[in-house]
C-alpha cells in the first residue's frame, strides 16, 4: 500500500476538527440548550458538553439567571390629575426555556412595554399622595400584574422596585411649604403641650405641697393635745390617787388664779364648780382667824 499523501491528511485533520467544533457546544452552569433539527424544536439539554449534529441540528442557548430590566422614565396622571414621572426596575428569571424562546419573539421589549402600561394603570388609581407614600403596595401589585402575565412567557418577576416618582416643580415647591407648615405646627403644639403639662405639674406639686403642710400642722396638733391630754391625765390621776383635801385644792386653786391674774386680761371667769372651792377658801380663812386669835390671847 502506498502512504496516503500528506495534504489529504491535513484536509481530513482540518475537516474533523471544523467537524468537531460545529458538533459540540459548551453549556454553561446557568444556561439551558434548545436543540433545533432541522428548523424543528427536538430536546432540551442541560449545561455541560452536548453534541449536535452539524448542519442539521442547531442549538439556542438561554440564559436562566435572574435579570434586571430597566423600564424607561414615563410620564403618569395621577387620579387627581398630577402628571409625575415614574421610573422602575423590574427584576425576572426565565423558568421555561421553551417558552421564553417559542411564546414571545422579543421577550426584553414585549417586558418593557407591559411594565409601562400597567404602571400607567396602577399609578393612573392613586391620588398623588398615596402614590408618594405607597411605593411598597404599588410595587406589589405591579409584581402581581407582571408575573400573572409573563407566565405564558416561561418568566417569573421576582421583585418591582420604584427608582424615582417626580412630580412637577410647583407640586413640589407647595408640598415643601406645607411639610415647613406642618412641622412648625407640630413644634408649637409640643411647646404649648409642654408649657401645659409643666403648669400642670407645677400646680399639683403646690397642691401636694400644701396637702402636706397641713397634715403637718394637723399632726402636730394632735400630737401636741395628745401630750397636753396626757399630762392632764398624769396630773389628775396623781391628785386622785393622793386624795387632796378641800384645803390643797384651794391653795393649788389660788396659785392658779394668781398666774392667770398676771396676764393682760381684765375680766376673769370663773368656773360654776367654784363655789365648792370657795367654800373652802372660807374655811382656810376662818381656820386662819381662829388661830390669830389664840396667838393674842396666849400673848
Amino acid at each position: 500500500m502506498g502512504q496516503i499523501p500528506v495534504p489529504l491528511v491535513i484536509v481530513v485533520l482540518i475537516l474533523l476538527v471544523t467537524f468537531a467544533k460545529m458538533a459540540l457546544r459548551i453549556i454553561r452552569p446557568y444556561e439551558k440548550g434548545l436543540v433545533e433539527f432541522l428548523g424543528k424544536f427536538n430536546r432540551t439539554v442541560d449545561s455541560g458538553l452536548a453534541f449536535i449534529i452539524p448542519i442539521f441540528e442547531t442549538i439556542r442557548k438561554v440564559d436562566m439567571r435572574e435579570q434586571v430590566l430597566d423600564v424607561p422614565p414615563q410620564d403618569v396622571i395621577t387620579k387627581d390629575n398630577v402628571a409625575v414621572i415614574v421610573d422602575a426596575i423590574v427584576y425576572f428569571k426565565v423558568t421555561d426555556p421553551f417558552k421564553v424562546v417559542y411564546n414571545v419573539a422579543n421577550f426584553i421589549q414585549a417586558a418593557i412595554n407591559l411594565a409601562q402600561t400597567n404602571l400607567r394603570n396602577v399609578i393612573g388609581e392613586l391620588a398623588l399622595d398615596e402614590t408618594l407614600t405607597s411605593r411598597e403596595k404599588i410595587n406589589t401589585q405591579l409584581r402581581t400584574v407582571l408575573d400573572e402575565a409573563t407566565d405564558a412567557w416561561g418568566v417569573k418577576v421576582t421583585r418591582v422596585e420604584l427608582r424615582k416618582i417626580d412630580p412637577p416643580a410647583d407640586i413640589t415647591a407647595a408640598m415643601s411649604k406645607q411639610m415647613k407648615a406642618e412641622r412648625e405646627k407640630r413644634a408649637a403644639i409640643l411647646e404649648a403641650e409642654g408649657l401645659r403639662q409643666a403648669a400642670i405639674l407645677k400646680a399639683e406639686g403646690s397642691k401636694l405641697s400644701a396637702i402636706l403642710e397641713a397634715e403637718g400642722k394637723a399632726e402636730a396638733i394632735k400630737r401636741v393635745a395628745d401630750a397636753e391630754k396626757y399630762q392632764i391625765e398624769i396630773v389628775y390621776n396623781a391628785i386622785h390617787s393622793g386624795k387632796p383635801t378641800n384645803d390643797l385644792i384651794a391653795i393649788k386653786y389660788l396659785e392658779t388664779l394668781e398666774k392667770v391674774a398676771d396676764g393682760e386680761a381684765t375680766k376673769i371667769f370663773l368656773p360654776l364648780e367654784s363655789s365648792g372651792v370657795l367654800g373652802s377658801i372660807g374655811g382656810i380663812a376662818e381656820l386662819f382667824k381662829d388661830k390669830k386669835k389664840e396667838e393674842k390671847d396666849k400673848s
